[in-house]
């Protein structure tokens, strides 16, 4: 099926389930853009399973996860995109208006939508440097170590394919300066070592 071939409503299924997926799994730590073909290939290397979790027929041509790696078909990437970068911005514009508005503190499923939506747009382009603004607002805004954690993890993921993104490299420079009086800078700054160690062997 050629990218063109996709509807609106098709792209936006995929960018559900791609949504579904990564958060089922947020140990995700590896992302690869893999051509269809070669979606039989990991599935016998996964001993005839294409996931540990419950992918349906369909899914298991666009997308492929075995532990905490994630495949996507590059024959859905630029539909994936499109309904990605649409869904983000709009849940963007909505949240900045619900800001806007007296008396409103935000909304928390406008805050996760955007979160959601930001992180599957930053999988698909690394250097989309709204959607990188939009989290640094609203993890800011929110003050949780776990936010803070997570975006952690998200540029780890992002720095798995692309290491060369001054952005996804720029965001961890901020998370850490952020959370530098934490107790937990300590285990931060090992987990760099080793992050900038496997990302060197590469």
């Amino acid at each position: 099926m050629s990218e063109n071939a996709y509807s609106d409503v098709k792209a936006l299924d995929l960018l559900n389930e791609l949504e579904r997926i990564l958060e089922s799994d947020p140990l995700i730590d590896e992302v690869g853009f893999v051509h269809p073909s070669q979606f039989s290939t990991l599935k016998e290397a996964a001993g005839g399973s294409t996931s540990s979790q419950d992918i349906s027929e369909h899914e298991n041509t666009n997308f492929w996860i075995q532990d905490h790696k994630l495949g996507i078909s590059t024959q859905v990437l630029l539909p994936l995109y499109r309904a990605a970068k649409h869904a983000f911005m709009a849940a963007l514009r909505e949240y900045k208006t619900s800001e806007n508005l007296p008396g409103n503190s935000g909304d928390d499923s406008l805050e996760s939508e955007v979160m959601s939506h930001s992180k599957a747009l930053l999988m698909l382009s690394c250097d989309f440097g709204t959607a990188w603004n939009s989290r640094k607002f609203i993890v800011l805004k929110k003050q949780l170590l776990p936010m803070f954690i997570d975006e952690l993890l998200l540029s780890a993921l992002i720095l798995s394919y692309a290491p060369k993104s001054e952005r996804a490299w720029s965001h961890r420079r901020w998370v850490i300066h952020t959370i530098s009086g934490n107790s937990i800078l300590q285990q931060i700054i090992e987990g760099e070592s080793e992050l900038v160690e496997k990302i060197a062997e590469v």
